[in-house]
């Protein structure tokens, strides 16, 4: 029968600059909850997968550095690593594979089993209720902005022309629809 780990986060994680084979509980421990955090912000099996092996590769070859300063700090070291991850991503459209090359990882390919269990972290139903409710929420101006350049992809000046309006206005209106939709969806 196989033991089960009861150390903490932040003592496997110090533990493992001395023992890297404890870094792998650490890992099956923190592997489900970081891949959800992916899931639920990309809206992409693959990526969150890509995401997560890059954000455990990245924690793994820093553990040195990890301090542990009580309960929690464990799970705040590595989400910072995640949320710099996806910072990245999410500006360059491309996850940074540089930790997972320096480890000798290789991409993880998932099957179509893999990708509805990631899917179903995401529970979209939920995510589109909401988004409609803010998107409802939001001034019939900014909404319709909104459609024309999110939705419908228009550039801005086929969006002022539609809404009969300047283009600053429109790009205004829809940075205003943006910052409010984000915030009610954050609230």
């Amino acid at each position: 029968m196989e033991r089960r780990e009861t150390r903490s986060d932040e003592e496997l994680l110090t533990a493992s600059a001395r023992r890297a084979d404890l870094f792998v509980a650490f890992y099956d421990r923190v592997l489900p909850g970081l891949l959800a955090y992916f899931a639920r912000r990309t809206f992409d099996a693959q990526v969150a997968a890509d995401l997560t092996a890059e954000t455990l590769a990245d924690a793994y070859a820093a553990r040195r550095r990890f301090r542990d300063r009580g309960p929690g700090s464990a799970s705040a070291w590595l989400y910072t690593i995640a949320t710099r991850k996806l910072g990245r991503y999410l500006r360059r459209r491309r996850v940074d594979d540089a930790a997972r090359r320096r480890l000798s990882m290789e991409r993880i390919e998932l099957a179509p089993d893999d990708v509805q269990r990631i899917e179903a972290l995401i529970d979209f139903e939920h995510i589109g209720r909401e988004v409609r409710e803010a998107f409802d929420a939001l001034r019939t101006d900014q909404r319709e902005a909104l459609r024309l350049r999110v939705i419908e992809g228009l550039p801005y000046h086929d969006v002022a022309r539609e809404l009969g309006c300047s283009e600053e206005t429109a790009r205004a209106r829809v940075s205003r629809g943006l910052r409010r939709l984000a915030a009610q969806l954050d609230g």
